[in-house]
């Protein structure tokens, strides 16, 4: 599996958590103790983002990483790898 649709899917995720939650980029990052810049970042996937960001915006969000077996890509990640 492609470590960069890894890194998006997670960030859709975050991102989905985050507005379920009724909370705005801004109080997340406020929360997590790191910029609003780091979370759109984290939210889009960024792979120069590192794992402390990360683990701090998952902890603001009272969650954490589980490993999984990874699932094969949907036709519309297929796609948008070629974008």
């Amino acid at each position: 599996m492609d470590y960069e649709l890894i890194t998006t899917r997670l960030g859709k995720q975050i991102r989905q958590r985050r507005l379920n939650r009724g909370m705005t980029q801004a109080k997340l990052a406020e929360l997590a103790r790191v910029t609003r810049q780091k979370v759109i970042a984290i939210e889009k996937g960024d792979l120069s983002v590192g794992m402390t960001a990360y683990a701090r915006v998952l902890a603001a969000l009272n969650c954490e990483l589980t490993v999984i077996p990874a699932v094969l890509p949907t036709l519309d990640e297929i796609h948008g790898i070629f974008d």
